[in-house]
């Protein structure tokens, strides 16, 4: 049962199939706009640039008419928008309203490709679709954002498998709830905004995806004790001196948001579920960021948190008091809430801010797996099969010995290859770097061994057979190879270089 109010002002989902069908049918998507636009106009939309999509729409046309309206918020003549919509039902649901001789949208509704090729619409405040969170900057406090990058990166780091429960706590426009959708049985989706949870209503509705069960609340208020097998949010996660803006302050001091997020989530994960956040934490003086964030892995739950960016104090308050459009105001009020940022960071002695992913597997290990790693290098997206393996690995690891790992067979994983860097013309190469072209697409230093065993991992030997090989072509004691080996074997299996080779079972004996 949805627990929300509702939010003046809005159009009514109800009749939303009528506008889907004529959005598709005037090719109101993402090909279609590409098509339109031409790639250039098409990209200059994500950075908040409309002026080549506004030279492009200038001629007739109905999807020309439809990007002006609900994509670029310009007016459209009443007989131009008659052609491309039903428009007496757009009109009486409040989609669009009338001035004079022209129409006028009241809400921003973008094409979102889904990741099997489904046409979407996510639906948001009026300014907010184009460039995503781009455009916020001086917007009412309960501005509902449209789909931007953080929202896109979630996205494709959530692990997709068929699930009975998912939960996306701060909904926003929905994003996360309509991808759930698709896999999961039941979709509850929390909002501390009114406002937000019927945007999402409007993006479930006019894509074609399932109700969502829709809850006001904060955190994970809302939802009691309930349980989930999926856990997304993309939480206001930004550390300000006060909570200013709904859609990103969470009003905590510091941290807190994130940390009590990630803390709680553990009693809310059923087991064998996944939680995923993007979050912002805090470099504290004298304290490491990695010893600071694996204190708020909750118990039973293995973590992958991966910090993408670090920025100083200065730069982090001046990235937001742009997005909140203060630079554009008094000078002398900026100055005021700079200070206050500043003061803020020097009272808690943060030094630098961290951006980044957390995902939480439970896997009721009472030897949980903890990884923390900076990675600001370019990844392919989507990730959400490369998050599901890197926990495979590390159930598998914590369950073998270094004699399990010898006796074990293993393959190459795909996409990986083998590069020899050295002087042009040297007899042998300086060192020998493995290389991922998919996924997190790491790169590792090895050894001759290390690039010998890796070589020919097929499947076939044992890696002590493969082990036992390459000491006799390198005249080295086999059994020292086998020593000293494993840690190496480790570290190759658990950055995903290596894959291990499912056991076959056992039939029993007759």
């Amino acid at each position: 049962m949805s627990t929300t109010s509702v939010a003046p002002g809005l159009p009514s989902p109800d009749r939303a199939l009528p506008l889907r069908e004529a959005l598709l049918a005037r090719a109101f998507t993402v090909d279609g706009l590409l098509d339109l636009l031409g790639a250039s106009a098409y990209a200059a939309l994500a950075r908040s640039e409309t002026v080549p999509a506004l030279r492009a729409t200038r001629g007739d046309g109905d999807l020309a008419a439809l990007v002006r309206l609900f994509l670029l918020q310009r007016p459209v003549a009443y007989e131009r928008a008659l052609a491309a919509l039903p428009l007496e039902e757009c009109l009486a649901d409040g989609w669009v309203v009338r001035e004079g001789d022209d129409v006028r949208a009241t809400v921003d509704v973008r094409p979102y490709g889904g990741p099997d090729g489904q046409d979407w619409f996510v639906v948001s405040d009026l300014g907010c679709a184009v460039g995503g969170a781009g455009g916020a900057a001086g917007r009412a406090e309960e501005v509902v954002l449209g789909v931007g990058g953080a929202s896109t990166t979630l996205a494709g780091i959530t692990v997709r498998m068929p699930v009975a429960s998912a939960l996306d706590l701060g909904t926003g426009s929905g994003i996360q709830a309509l991808h759930a959708a698709q896999h999961a049985t039941r979709v509850t989706a929390t909002d501390l905004n009114p406002r937000a949870l019927h945007f999402t209503r409007l993006t479930l509705a006019l894509s074609a995806a399932p109700e969502a069960d829709l809850r006001e609340g904060s955190l994970f208020e809302p939802v009691g004790d309930d349980t989930y097998d999926l856990i997304v949010s993309n939480p206001p996660f930004v550390i300000s001196p006060g909570a200013r803006l709904t859609y990103r302050d969470g009003g905590m001091g510091g941290d807190d948001l994130c940390r009590s997020l990630v803390q709680q989530a553990g009693e809310r994960l059923n087991h064998g579920g996944y939680a995923h956040f993007l979050a912002n934490w805090q470099h504290v003086e004298g304290e490491e960021w990695q010893q600071r964030l694996r204190s708020w892995v909750p118990r039973g739950c293995d973590a992958w948190i991966v910090q993408r960016e670090v920025q100083d104090v200065t730069q982090y308050a001046e990235l937001w008091l742009r997005d909140s459009g203060d630079h554009r105001g008094d000078p002398e009020k900026y100055a005021e809430l700079y200070e206050a940022w500043l003061d803020e960071f020097e009272a808690r002695k943060t030094q630098a801010i961290g951006f980044g992913w957390i995902t939480l597997h439970k896997s009721g290990s009472a030897a949980p797996s903890i990884v923390t790693e900076e990675w600001p290098h370019p990844v392919e997206q989507p990730l959400g099969a490369t998050v599901r393996a890197h926990f495979d690995r590390q159930d598998y690891l914590r369950t073998h010995d270094d004699a399990a790992l010898l006796a074990d067979h293993f393959t190459l994983a795909q996409e990986v290859v083998q590069e020899q860097v050295g002087l042009p013309g040297a007899e042998d190469p300086e060192h020998v770097v493995l290389r991922q072209h998919r996924g997190m697409r790491r790169a590792t230093k090895v050894d001759t061994v290390g690039a010998g065993f890796a070589g020919a991992c097929d499947g076939t030997l044992s890696a002590g057979r493969i082990l036992d090989a390459i000491a006799q072509l390198i005249e080295e004691d086999p059994v020292l190879l086998r020593d000293r080996t494993p840690q190496a074997l480790r570290s190759l299996v658990e950055e995903g270089f290596l894959e291990p080779v499912p056991h076959e079972p056992v039939p029993p004996v007759a």
